[in-house]
């Protein structure tokens, strides 16, 4: 089946709205590859300004007060601690032998 002169000017007059259509496609690819980036950036940005809940809120005044009083044995602990340890350098002191006997003159 040949080409006959007639369907050449159908085809050359549509030839540039084919032309029109595929720009119009790559252009509106590149159009919506552009807002989504946009909206990306939007979005990291808003996560970024935002203020994130802590994931554990604790018990509320509960929780202070348990750890008041945990704070409390701590430190009755730390007590006994720092006492054991006063003693066992005050034993030290007492029977180290090359305790008062070398002088240190490097500065």
């Amino acid at each position: 089946m040949a080409i006959q002169p007639l369907d050449l000017q159908v085809m050359f007059n549509q030839l540039d709205n084919v032309g029109k259509t595929q720009a119009s496609q790559r252009e509106s690819l590149a159009i919506q590859q552009t807002l989504q980036s946009l909206h990306i950036q939007e979005k990291t940005q808003a996560d970024i300004q935002a203020v994130n809940e802590s994931p554990d809120a604790g018990d509320g005044a509960e929780g202070v007060k348990d750890r008041g009083a945990r704070s409390q044995a701590g430190s009755e602990q730390d007590g006994k601690q720092e006492k054991n340890k006063q003693s066992w350098e005050e034993e030290r002191r007492l029977w180290d032998p090359s305790l008062g006997k070398n002088v240190d003159i490097s500065g």
